[in-house]
This record gives structure tokens, sequence and C-alpha cells, in this order.
């Protein structure tokens, strides 16, 4: 047989978490037709690997790449630092299913899926024939957000909580969207208009995801002073309906809180031998991003932003707002967590000559109160409006990073015209810094999270792993030279290292630049 790509005296890695081994691997179409340890007999395209990682293609679980997708097909920020597929669609936040007017969920979601318009589908198939037409460089898998469900289903304001039929009606349209493919369910209960679900709502959403054999990845109701009963909360959730648990971007927020991190992975080890299906998944840095809009408390989220706007002109409403932000009762006050000094402003539309400037730093060359001067940059604001926050300790991420129920995912975001490195590094970042520099953990176990582990989650059979049959998603790199290249100024910096990623057999990166194929399919479930 002569075979289309024949690597050659690899140092395989095969996704497994066992031991590597020298030896070569064969691809013909779009799938792996032979590995061998030790050299074998080639043929086709051979390529000299002495030296080389070869592993299979890293799998992001938590991504936000349903509109980036569409605007940018070849998905370079993800293939350039060896990302083959992506799970979109997390935290609640999405795209369908659409009503005919649909502006203020539009509104919802510019700050973390960014512009794009007009929307040109109405359900999840409507979404799926115009990604399928545009192509992508990655496969990508998509979950059903909650928050679209609600926007759909409940008349009028979705910042309440549902009557029964609206329930029924979310309940109609997330099995239609299952029905068509999606491969699980997401929500953001932290964000509105999902943090106003009920216990009744979520426990009918997740009884048909069960029913339906997806998973149920959710960005729980706090992260801060009250995390442990946040993850009491979807951990009893997991236990009334028997749905597979995956908690996006475990952490504990706050300097005084990293304290609770031992008792969260107790919690979370009780649960798995308790029976329940319940991992959970983090980017590996020790600061987040999310809208600047999420600093407010949550009842002022319910409101337009052209009505909140308006609200914050009030002097009585500001003074209001402070008061809940210094002290906070059952929400995360991520000023409060955090501090001024710790929140750096992302992509300000409006104000673009304050990116990349601490609030506080913001506050004093507008010759304000940090307070007034938040309020103000909110107020002027007409596009999108990021920031990045320190959230937690070195030591708490490493601990996080290495236990046995962590798979990787990014939460990139692709917003505005600056975004978190994550988004364009984060999986060189884990291998450079956490591999490379740190030794946290094992090569081996590293990639094992990044690779098999997030494709059992999904329910991906055929990849996730080198092995004879799967589909030809490849990483090969060098592990002298892979390096993160990001600087706070250039978070998009090319990293370093990546040789060669194949996508379904096709080169999307190839002597370390990207080719712009778009070979990426469509991951979906049937039921």
């Amino acid at each position: 047989m002569s075979y289309d790509y024949y690597f050659q005296n690899a140092t395989i890695v095969d996704g497994s978490g066992q031991g590597s081994f020298i030896g070569d691997v064969a691809v013909k179409d779009d799938t792996i037709v032979k590995v061998t340890q030790g050299q074998g007999v080639a043929s086709g395209q051979v390529i000299d690997a002495s030296s080389l990682v070869l592993c299979p293609g890293f799998i992001d679980i938590h991504g936000h790449s349903e509109l980036e997708v569409l605007r940018n097909p070849a998905m370079l920020p993800k293939i350039c630092q060896g990302i083959t597929t992506e799970v979109a669609g997390n935290c609640g936040i999405g795209v369908y299913p659409l009503k005919e007017q649909h502006t203020d969920l539009v509104s919802q979601v510019q700050d973390i899926l960014g512009p794009f318009g007009p929307f040109g589908w109405r359900t999840f198939s409507d979404y799926a024939k115009v990604w399928k037409e545009r192509a992508s460089g990655t496969n990508m898998a998509f979950l059903q957000p909650h928050s679209p469900l609600r926007y759909y289903a409940l008349e009028g304001n979705p910042n309440r909580p549902a009557t029964e039929a609206e329930v029924q009606k979310m309940c109609s349209l997330l099995e239609k969207s299952f029905k068509e493919g999606c491969v699980g369910f997401s929500s953001g209960l932290y964000y509105a208009p999902c943090l106003f679900a009920d216990r009744r709502e979520l426990l009918s959403l997740l009884r048909l995801t069960k029913r339906y054999d997806r998973f149920f990845a959710v960005h729980i109701r706090c992260e801060g002073n009250d995390v442990i009963e946040a993850l009491e909360e979807v951990i009893d959730l997991a236990r009334m309906t028997g749905v597979r648990l995956e908690i996006s971007h475990l952490k504990a927020i706050g300097r005084v809180n990293q304290i609770l991190v031992s008792e969260m992975l107790t919690l979370i080890e009780k649960a798995r031998l308790e029976g329940i299906d319940v991992l959970f998944d983090q980017y590996p840095y020790e600061y987040g991003s999310t809208s600047l809009f999420s600093l407010l408390p949550p009842h002022y989220l319910r409101l337009t932003r052209e009505d909140l706007q308006r609200l914050l002109s009030s002097p009585k409403e500001r003074c209001a707002i402070k008061e809940e932000m210094q002290n906070p009762e059952g929400w995360d006050s991520l000023y409060e967590l955090c501090g001024w000094d710790n929140i750096t402003a992302l992509v300000l539309d409006s104000n673009r000559q304050y990116e990349g400037l601490t609030l506080t730093e913001i506050a004093n060359r507008r010759n304000q109160g940090p307070f007034d001067s938040f309020f103000d940059l909110l107020m002027e604001e007409k596009g999108s409006a990021l920031m990045t926050d320190i959230t937690q300790s070195q030591d708490s991420l490493k601990r996080i990073l290495s236990h046995p129920l962590m798979c990787f995912g990014t939460d990139a975001l692709f917003a505005g015209q600056k975004t978190h490195p994550r988004s364009y590094q984060a999986a060189v970042h884990l291998l450079d810094r956490y591999w490379k520099q740190l030794d946290v953990l094992p090569l081996e176990v590293l990639i094992n999270k990044m690779t098999a582990e997030p494709a059992s989650r999904i329910g991906l059979a055929d990849r996730g792993k080198v092995m004879q049959g799967y589909k030809a998603d490849l990483v090969l790199f060098d592990p002298l030279a892979i390096a993160d290249n990001s600087t706070d100024s250039n978070p998009s910096a090319k990293p370093s290292g990546m040789v060669m990623v194949l996508v379904n057999g096709k080169p999307a990166l190839l002597d370390g630049e990207p080719t712009g194929r778009c070979t990426g399919e469509m991951l979906a479930l049937y039921s």
C-alpha cells in the first residue's frame, strides 16, 4: 500500500497515558492505517520524525468559537497550537435556536462570541448547514447552550424564573437540538439569564440530557466565597438525574479562597466514589477573561444594555451598585475578590486608549475614583468590553491541572482585536510551562488529558489516540523547541515548536506554517 504520509522514527505519545515509544505511523486518506514499534516498511511521503513527538491532535473541550469559525474558517489560532477538535457552545452562551426577532440575544453574546451578522439560521441544523458551507480548519462538536433556550421560550424578559409551560418549551427545543446532533447541554449559572433558572427547570432539562446520553457542561453559580455550595448544587443535580457532569474551568476565585481548593477536589472525589459521573476542565492560566459588565450585581444584568446604561447615569443607582459590589451576598463580586489592581481592560471598543491598563490605572488617567471610572466606561461602551482578572494562585492551578479528573480546555474568546493569550497559546503554554519548565506532570499523562480523556467525555470513539483505525488528527512537535511566545502586548504571537498538524489526514500546518486548509468535520451525535 502507498501511504499519504509515513512518519518514521517518531517518539509516539499515543494519548492513552501509557509510556511513549519509538515507532512509525502511516496515514491513508483520513485514517491511521498502521502503527508500529520500531521501524516498518515506509512508502508514500516519508517524514523523518526523529527526535520529534507524534501525538493525537489536541481536543479543546471548552471553546466559544461558533461565530469565530464563520468569520475565520481556517481557525488558525487553534491549529497553530495543535488543536484539531473543539467543543463549542459552552457556559450556556450561544446562537441557536433563534426567534425571528433576536436582537436581545445578539447583544448578550457579543462580549463573548464577538460580532457577526446577520444570523442566517434559526435552528441548530440551520446553523450546521452554514458551518458546512463555510467549512472549518478544525473538527467541531456543539453543545446546546441554555441562554438561547430561555430567550426563545420565555415571553418578555428571560431574566426571571420560567413557568412550567416555558420549561416544557425549553425541553422541546433541547430535544430537537439533540436529535440534530448536539453532543451535550451547557449552562452558565453565573450569567444572566441562566442564573434565574430554578431547580425545577434544571432538573427537567438534565433529565432529558440523561435520556439522550449527552453530557452537561456547567459554569457553576459561584466560583468565589460560595464555591463549595455552588459545587454541591450541580453535583446534587447530577445525583438526582444521573447526567454526566462536566464542571467548566474549575477554580476558586480570590486570594482568601485558595484554601478551599482541597475541599473542592475532595467533594468531587467523594461524588465519584458515590457513583456520580463528574469530571472537570481547566485552562492553564491563573487569570481569566470575561465581559467587563459581569462585574455588576446579577440582577442588573437582567436589563438590556440600553436600559442598564441609562440606569448608570443615576448617582443614587451608582451608590447602590457600589454597596452591593463591596458587600456581595450570594454572588461573586470579582471586584471584591480580586480588586481593581488585578482587573485589566482587554477590549474596550469605545475606549481603545485604555486597553491593557488596570481599572485603577484607567481611573487615574481619567482623574476619577475607580467606581465612577468603571461606571462611565460601561455607559460609554457601544461594542465589546472584555477584561482579564487574576483569579487564583499558581499552587492552586497546579493542583487542579494535575488532578486525575481534570481535562484540557482553552475557554478561548474571539470577541475583539485583543484577547486572552489562552485563545492562541493554551495548549502550547500547558506543555511549555507545566511540562517542560515546572514538570507538574509527565508528558504522556498531560497529553492524555488533552486527547483521549476529552474524546471519551464527548463520546468520540475514533479520535484522541494514535491507533490503527482512528482518524488521522495528529500533531508533530519538537519537544525541545516547543514554547509559548506570547507577551502582554502580543498575546497572539505564534508559538514555536509545532512542526505539522493533520486534520482528518490533511495538513493544516506544514513545516511550522499554516496551510489554510479547511478539512475539519462536524462531529455530531444523533438519536
